[in-house]
C-alpha cells in the first residue's frame, strides 16, 4: 500500500503506455485500482481527478486532493477501518472528515449523471430482447434495494425502518434502469418498512413517465393505477391469486418479465457486492441530512457507489469530455 501514501498526483498520460515496460506498469496499477477503488483501470481515475480538484485543493493540507479522492473511493470498496487508513495514508485518525468532504464532493458531480434520457433515445438502442415481447415501448425497470442500518433510539423511527423481508431495521431506495443498463433514477433513502408501492409513488419517479410508457417491475409493486394516470402501463410477473394454476399467456408473459427483470437484479448484486459499505449496518447518524443539505450521507454514497460501478462507463466518458474541454 505504499503507493497509497506516495501517490501526490496522477502524472500518466495515456501516450505514456506506448512502451513495454510502461504497459506492464499500467497493468499492475490496474490490478491494485480495481481491487481498491472498484474502478477497472488507473487512466479512468485521471479524469475523475481533475474534475474534482477544484473543490478539494483547499480541503485538506494533509493530503493530496488525488489522496483524497483515493481514500474516499478505498473506504467505499473495502469498508476499510478509519485507523487503518490513517496509517496507509500517514496521517493522523482524521480520515472522517476527509471521507465527509471527498464524498460531498464525488455526489455534487456525479449524482447530475442520473438522468432521465429522452424517449427516442431509449427507442433507437433498443436491445432486441425486449423489442421482441414489448416493442420499444420500455421506459424503465423498477427494483428496490435495502441497506441495514443501527436500531434508532426513537420508538416511532424504530417502526419506521424495521423491514418485515429483511428481518431487521434498513433503509430503503427505488431504483429504475433502462433495458440498456444506465441507471436513469435512484430515489432517497425511506425506512425499511415503506412498501415498494408507496415508495413508488412518492419518490417522484411516475413524474417522468410518458403516455404509451412500459415500466417492468416484480409483483410487489401494485401501481397500476399509479402508472395508468400517466398513461403509462406497468407489467409485472403473474401470479396464481388463488386459482390452480396461470393461464398459458399469463406463463408466457412472466417468463418473459422476469428474464428480462434479471438485469436489474444483477446490476444490483453487482453493486452491493462491489461496494462493501453497502454490506455494513449504517449509523443512524447518517441517516439524517445535515443542517442546510438536501441529501443524507448514505444517499451520497449509494449515489456515487452505483454511478461508480453501474454508469461507469458512461460516467467517465462525460468527464473525459469536460476534461478535454479545460
Amino acid at each position: 500500500m505504499a503507493w497509497i501514501a506516495g501517490v501526490r498526483r496522477p502524472n500518466t498520460t495515456f501516450n505514456h503506455f506506448q512502451t513495454g515496460k510502461l504497459c506492464y506498469i499500467s497493468s499492475v496499477l490496474d490490478e491494485k485500482v480495481k481491487y481498491y477503488t472498484g474502478l477497472p483501470y488507473w487512466t479512468l481515475l485521471q479524469p475523475l481527478h481533475t474534475v474534482i480538484i477544484p473543490c478539494l485543493t483547499k480541503a485538506s493540507r494533509k493530503l493530496s486532493p488525488f489522496q483524497m479522492l483515493l481514500l474516499a473511493l478505498i473506504r467505499l470498496r473495502l469498508h476499510l477501518p478509519k485507523q487503518h487508513l490513517a496509517c496507509l495514508l500517514q496521517i493522523s485518525h482524521t480520515t472522517s472528515k476527509i471521507f465527509r468532504e471527498t464524498m460531498g464532493v464525488l455526489h455534487f458531480h456525479l449524482a447530475p449523471l442520473v438522468h432521465w434520457p429522452a424517449r427516442h433515445c431509449l427507442q433507437h438502442t433498443m436491445p432486441h430482447q425486449f423489442v421482441e415481447p414489448f416493442g420499444s415501448h420500455v421506459a424503465v425497470i423498477l427494483d428496490c434495494f435495502e441497506i441495514g442500518t443501527e436500531k434508532p433510539s426513537n420508538l416511532k423511527a424504530q417502526a419506521q425502518t424495521y423491514s418485515h423481508y429483511k428481518q431487521k431495521h434498513t433503509v430503503k431506495y427505488l431504483i429504475g434502469i433502462t433495458p440498456q443498463g444506465s441507471i436513469t433514477f435512484i430515489s432517497k433513502g425511506w425506512g425499511g418498512h415503506v412498501s415498494d408501492k408507496y415508495l413508488t409513488e412518492q419518490c417522484g419517479i411516475l413524474n417522468k413517465l410518458l403516455p404509451g410508457d412500459l415500466v417492468l417491475a416484480d409483483c410487489g409493486f401494485n401501481i397500476g393505477d399509479e402508472v395508468g394516470l400517466m398513461c403509462a402501463e406497468v407489467k409485472t410477473p403473474g401470479f396464481t391469486r388463488g386459482c390452480a394454476q396461470m393461464d398459458p399467456k399469463s406463463v408466457k408473459d412472466t417468463r418473459q418479465i422476469a428474464h428480462l427483470r434479471v438485469h436489474v437484479e444483477r446490476v444490483t448484486g453487482l453493486v452491493c457486492n462491489k461496494y462493501n459499505i453497502l454490506q455494513r449496518t449504517i449509523p443512524v447518524s447518517q441517516l439524517v441530512p445535515l443542517e442546510g443539505e438536501e441529501f443524507s450521507f448514505i444517499d451520497k454514497i449509494v449515489t456515487v457507489c452505483w454511478d461508480a460501478m453501474a454508469n461507469a462507463m458512461n460516467v467517465f466518458w462525460h468527464l473525459y469530455v469536460i476534461t478535454a474541454e479545460l
